[in-house]
């Protein structure tokens, strides 16, 4: 999940609504006042793109909301949407407003995930968050295809048997954290590596590809999965939290602009992890700007049709 540009915008829009100070000339550059935060990974970006898009098309272009795009994190989106300088977001991911914005533990059951973060936010912040796209961005192991039929990888149980014998790669954040990372991870399942070192996860799937890891952890929406032809091994002992994406918006705004909850709606489950990986690879490695490539994807999928109807 990555795509760094803009740096200097980033750090400004960052401080600033940590800060808890209104952007400047938000309420200028749109004529509703509206404005949807996205993240700094292209993901995030895709489809918040694909919100803004839906947005504009099913209430006949009355509605041009605005992007704030590159925020750090969820919980910067979250202290935008609290301050009024957003009113909507792109995409929030289940495990992370559960642990991150709502102080809650990890929970293993993504139907149970989403009702819980739901309700919270509902009650808490008279905020929606919405079912899902369709696509869970969370951890998972990964191999070469050349690996994985070696030595008959399906599952990451059956890394068992080569702890001491692979090179693996992991998320420097994911090698000391509690809960989900790699202490939990050896007690979960029973067993440790021997040779595992902490890193940059951009950095991990071309480790891979070239032979310089035999193993490695990643986000399964990543688009360099396809990319390079890795296989995602099947967490079969359900470990890792649910990251399901969805949209985010305060009842504020879909109570004056009713538009907006049925155009968001409209992209309940809609997307499957491997379409979001294929949409990932496209911006990431095709150079194509996200807003064309969920521009494209609306178009392709007949979502500009029809009109509320």
């Amino acid at each position: 999940m990555r795509q760094t540009k803009k740096l200097l915008a980033v750090i400004l829009v960052s401080l600033t609504v940590l800060a808890g100070c209104s952007l400047p000339g938000l309420s200028s550059s749109s004529s509703d006042g509206i404005a949807i935060t996205s993240m700094t990974t292209t993901e995030s970006q895709i489809v918040s793109h694909m919100s803004r898009l839906m947005i504009e098309h099913y209430s006949d272009g009355e509605i041009e909301p605005v992007m704030i795009n590159n925020l750090g994190s969820s919980t910067i989106q979250h202290n935008a949407l609290l301050s009024g300088d957003a009113q909507v977001s792109g995409v929030r991911y289940t495990g992370t407003e559960l642990t991150g914005v709502l102080n809650k533990d990890a929970e293993s059951d993504p139907m149970v995930a989403l009702e819980q973060t739901q309700e919270a936010f509902d009650k808490d912040f008279d905020m929606k968050f919405y079912d899902s796209y369709g696509f869970d961005n969370t951890y998972a192991f990964m191999v070469t295809r050349e690996t994985a039929e070696k030595y008959n990888l399906e599952t990451t149980s059956d890394l068992a048997e080569y702890t001491d014998e692979f090179a693996v790669g992991v998320d420097t954040s994911w090698f000391n954290r509690p809960g989900d990372g790699y202490p939990a991870f050896q007690k979960a399942y029973g067993f440790e590596f021997d040779n595992i070192r902490a890193m940059q996860i951009s950095l991990v799937y071309e480790a891979l590809s070239t032979g310089s890891l035999d193993l490695a952890l990643g986000y399964t929406t990543d688009g360099r999965i396809p990319a390079y032809d890795l296989v995602v091994l099947e967490d079969d002992l359900q470990f890792f939290p649910p990251y399901d994406a969805a949209p985010f918006a305060t009842h504020e705004i879909i109570e004056e602009y009713p538009v907006i909850d049925d155009a968001l709606s409209r992209l309940t489950d809609t997307i499957s992890t491997e379409t979001m990986q294929n949409l990932n690879y496209r911006s990431d490695e095709e150079g194509i700007e996200p807003a064309l490539v969920a521009e494209e994807f609306l178009e392709e999928h007949n979502y500009f049709e029809g009109k509320g109807e």
